[in-house]
């Protein structure tokens, strides 16, 4: 290499980075969509990048291509400003730029060298490029699984709305709607592959997703659910052995406190049901979590029996004989009635409150509603 070369280069420095911003503006739309910062910041990095390579281009030998400080003249904000993809458009226009300028630039006989040094250099600032986005995306994921993680400990805290506001916003899930929460026992293996399995689940539905992996139980909390019950089914392989208990469904992460305390609820008291189905809506459990001091399902499961019968008293007599008697014609000689009466009855309860006394799982639960609405 001539030294006229390396001196042409040098005078043409500014040039040639002023070249590759009016090049950038002209030819790309994201780049004039950009702040007067963030253009301030292309522009550093651009006139960063020539001034390394004229470096480098006049010494190789002392100077070994250092293309990964060229990305520290801008700050780490960029990354979020301007895609990999942009970055790499950029390091082409200026590659360009400079590439049309050898003929200009180079003293005669440096034509071909310039040009493969050139092509060398933006090798080089591709590699580091990929290099600083990827340090940028592990960074960023890092804050995002501790954001996350404190997301969903706020929830299942039930903290209030302005303590989470910030950090749902800053997850992207304050448009989010129709969320449940589910809870059931870890898979064996650590954590972090149990909630990646579930992220990819997620994305696979067109749903999003939050969890936390807590001694040994998985919690996830879904967003862009419709049916939280046929949703569950299809997630819940993603769980250890034993119950997998759906909160209810709510209307966006605010409200998201209700459906895992009932999933939580539910998860604790499930053993008090073995044949229970899996995935088990919170709201099945309703007898077990009673037993089990949820004073909220305590007042559900009261509310739910008693109050459809507190103004038939027909109905509200026929519910404790049946389950005393048993039997149609036993219940229709205690109340003086015909038996078809006492089946009309039961018909009619079970419309009202949803239990069928002549179920045994039915009959149990409405027998402890009745217990405690009595005590």
């Amino acid at each position: 290499m001539s030294t006229t070369t390396g001196q042409r280069l040098e005078q043409s420095a500014d040039l040639l980075s002023t070249a590759a911003i009016a090049r950038l503006e002209s030819s790309y739309e994201w780049y004039r969509r950009l702040t007067a910062d963030e253009r301030s910041w292309v522009g550093l990095v651009a006139q960063a990048g020539i001034h390394a390579f004229i470096t480098w281009y006049r010494d190789p030998k002392t100077n070994p291509p250092m293309p990964i400080d060229v990305f520290a003249a801008a700050p780490r904000e960029l990354t979020r400003s301007v895609a990999l993809q942009q970055t790499l458009q950029m390091v082409r226009t200026a590659i360009d730029v400079v590439e049309e300028q050898v003929p200009q630039l180079a003293a005669v006989g440096d034509e071909h060298q310039l040009r493969e040094a050139v092509l060398t250099y933006s090798r080089e600032i591709a590699f580091a490029a990929a290099h600083v986005y990827a340090q940028a995306a592990e960074s960023r994921g890092a804050w995002d699984a501790r954001l996350e993680a404190l997301v969903v400990d706020a929830v299942l805290r039930a903290e209030p709305d302005d303590v989470l506001s910030s950090r749902v916003a800053a997850l992207g899930w304050d448009e989010v709607r129709g969320v449940i929460v589910i809870a059931g026992a870890a898979p064996p293996g650590p954590g972090t592959e149990a909630l990646d399995a579930l992220r990819r689940n997620a994305t696979h539905e067109g749903l999003v997703a939050l969890g936390s992996v807590q001694r040994n139980l998985l919690i996830a909390i879904l967003g862009g659910v419709e049916d939280g019950l046929t949703v569950a089914a299809g997630f819940q392989h993603l769980w250890g052995e034993g119950a997998v208990v759906v909160g209810p469904l709510v209307p966006h992460l605010y409200a998201a406190g209700r459906s895992a305390r009932a999933a939580l609820s539910g998860f604790a008291s499930a053993p008090a049901w073995p044949r229970a189905p899996r995935p088990c809506p919170a709201s099945e459990l309703l007898p077990e979590r009673a037993l089990t001091g949820d004073t909220r399902a305590r007042r559900a499961l009261v509310d739910k029996v008693t109050r459809p019968l507190r103004d038939r008293p027909g109905l509200r007599d026929t519910v404790p004989a049946y389950l005393d008697q048993g039997s149609l014609e036993a219940t229709a000689r205690e109340l003086f009635v015909h038996p078809n009466t006492v089946r009309y009855r039961l018909g009619r309860i079970a419309e009202l409150t949803g239990y069928d006394l002549t179920d045994t799982r039915d009959a149990f639960t409405v027998r402890l509603a009745l217990a405690l609405s009595r005590v």
